[in-house]
């Protein structure tokens, strides 16, 4: 494994036409500092670097720090996200915003909130702000509940990957529904990417094993006492839990079974 990519040389992972090795992909929010941001993130090894437009400095305001410099274009495929809308045309208005900022960038992320307590998605606007968004030429990747139907719809619209969350955002509960997700997944024919929820290096784990395609996080690194470490260990994970579910592992048994055979024994004599 290379030491920036979070994945395996011969088993790539696609967004639409884009080609990543990676399929840990992170966000910037919650760090100490810039510098913090770019350690973790080189860290991390992830490719993709999602960044909430509404709420993040890439050039809108040329008196402040500006995440570009840490996380720069020409090294990172930069994935503009909805964070903190609470509606389609919100949603789709930070869309064309960052496509203006971003010199024409077409690939984001929508999530569309449904209240501030939960954070879960309002699906109604989501698949709205979806409709508006694949019409207008973005390469949608979206955040949703992990309801295998509404995933379905979603992918019937045309978005690029279905992004169902494991808890919610920021909680670090882990999976908390890995039939649905399985279902997502088996049911799919675009990358499934675990997005919110996850808490340390097994969440991560777990959802690649359940055979997603790709984890987002932000909070779990972030917020760890070391968040450099933590990017780290994810990484492993990430690559872990790909190499565990490409194995294909052994099926589950309510008793024992025997490693060693029982046929051929050497019994010493008596």
């Amino acid at each position: 494994m290379s030491q920036m990519a979070a994945g395996s040389a011969d088993d790539p992972f696609h967004v639409g036409e884009r080609r990543f090795q990676s399929r840990l992909l992170v966000g910037t929010g919650k760090y100490r500092d810039l510098e913090q941001t770019r350690e973790a993130i080189e860290g991390s090894g992830a490719e993709i670097v999602t960044v909430a437009i509404r709420r993040t400095n890439i050039g809108q305001n040329p008196d402040e720090p500006n995440l570009l410099d840490v996380v720069p274009p020409d090294r990172y495929t930069l994935l503009p996200n909805t964070a903190g809308c609470y509606s389609a045309e919100d949603a789709v208005r930070t869309c064309r915003l960052a496509r203006e900022l971003l010199d024409g960038h077409n690939l984001v992320k929508l999530e569309v909130l449904g209240d501030e307590k939960t954070l879960y998605p309002d699906v109604f606007e989501t698949v709205k702000a979806a409709e508006t968004l694949v019409n207008d030429g973005f390469e949608v990747m979206v955040y949703t509940t992990d309801d295998p139907l509404l995933a379905k719809r979603l992918e019937d619209i045309g978005c690029r990957a279905i992004m169902p969350l494991a808890a919610p955002i920021g909680s670090g509960l882990g999976i908390q529904n890995r039939y649905n997700i399985r279902e997502i997944v088996e049911n799919a024919s675009v990358p499934v990417l675990v997005d919110a929820g996850v808490g340390t290096a097994s969440d991560a784990a777990i959802a690649m094993e359940l055979g997603c395609d790709g984890v987002l996080m932000n909070t779990a690194i972030a917020a760890a006492d070391d968040p450099v470490r933590m990017a780290r260990a994810m990484r492993h994970a990430i690559v872990a839990g790909r190499e565990a579910w490409r194995a294909g592992r052994m099926p589950a048994r309510r008793y024992a079974s025997a490693s060693s055979p029982e046929t051929g024994l050497f019994f010493a004599g008596s």
